[in-house]
């Protein structure tokens, strides 16, 4: 398989939403060791440029922006857009939608606000961006890569919004290659789908490290080397690691309502005492 640096090499400019922590800090961090010349801009509430030195801030450019809402989202896109067509080299653009957050909870807990929030943040902001951004990626070429998730193959009792959130991502980036494909656009689109990875995303889904299973957790790196060297072979999908692999292939062989339950089992022993959210 190509490596992950050579999937960075036609690229001019990468453009990612949540590179303050967890996989999207990964992406900046091997960016930066693999072509340290690539023009870099971050989509976040938060920031990046406070994990990284001075030296390494310089390459980084931050929007900041909560994707949570469409008008910061909308006036964002269009700085980036600016921003790329004047100070990045000709040559593609790789977008990278990353950000993302789960709740392991029975709907509607937390709160209802909080399910519609992950709705707003895990799926209409890549659709929303993707549309913002794809004149660019076509004009100047291009890819799009769309972080779906495991649990995007099966239906999830305990996280029914996060997981069905994931689903959408993984079909529509599907569905959005073989468009591009089919009209010749010079841009295609890539979901990744990471399993239990070693980030602060259990803490926020309201779990802690009961979501970390030992054998089955990969760390951020390898999971992003993973995604990058995926891209660079011409994948339309990749699921990182074999038991991951393997886990998806057995809930496609059999019926929904089989894998809800299965999964429903194993999520609810993930669950500390309390229900905590």
């Amino acid at each position: 398989m190509p490596s992950a640096s050579a999937a960075l090499q036609p690229f001019s400019a990468v453009v990612l939403t949540g590179g303050s922590s967890g996989i999207g800090k990964s992406f900046i961090k091997l960016i930066r060791k693999l072509k340290p010349d690539l023009v870099v801009c971050n989509l976040s509430r938060r920031d990046p440029a406070e994990f990284f030195s001075a030296a390494d801030r310089q390459f980084l450019n931050h929007f900041a922006c909560d994707l949570s809402r469409p008008a910061e989202l909308a006036a964002a896109a269009a700085k980036v857009t600016a921003f790329v067509e004047g100070e990045a080299p000709p040559g593609p653009v790789l977008l990278i939608n990353n950000s993302g957050f789960g709740a392991f909870t029975p709907f509607p807990e937390p709160n209802l606000e909080r399910q519609l929030e992950m709705v707003d943040v895990n799926v209409r902001a890549v659709v929303h961006l993707t549309g913002l951004l794809l004149p660019l990626l076509r004009r100047r070429g291009g890819a799009i890569m769309n972080v779906a998730s495991v649990v995007g193959f099966m239906p999830t009792p305990q996280a029914a919004t996060y997981g069905a959130t994931k689903a959408f991502v993984l079909n529509w980036t599907v569905a959005l290659n073989d468009e591009l494909r089919a009209a010749n656009t010079g841009v295609r689109a890539i979901a990744v789908c990471p399993g239990t990875t070693a980030t602060s995303f259990f803490d926020v889904a309201g779990v802690g490290k009961a979501g970390m299973k030992a054998g089955m957790t990969m760390t951020t790196a390898e999971v992003v080397t993973i995604a990058l060297e995926a891209l660079a072979a011409g994948k339309v999908q990749v699921v990182t690691g074999w038991k991951n692999r393997l886990m998806t292939f057995a809930a496609t062989c059999v019926s929904k309502p089989w894998a809800a339950s299965i999964t429903g089992a194993v999520l609810r022993r993930m669950r500390p005492p309390g229900g905590g959210a």
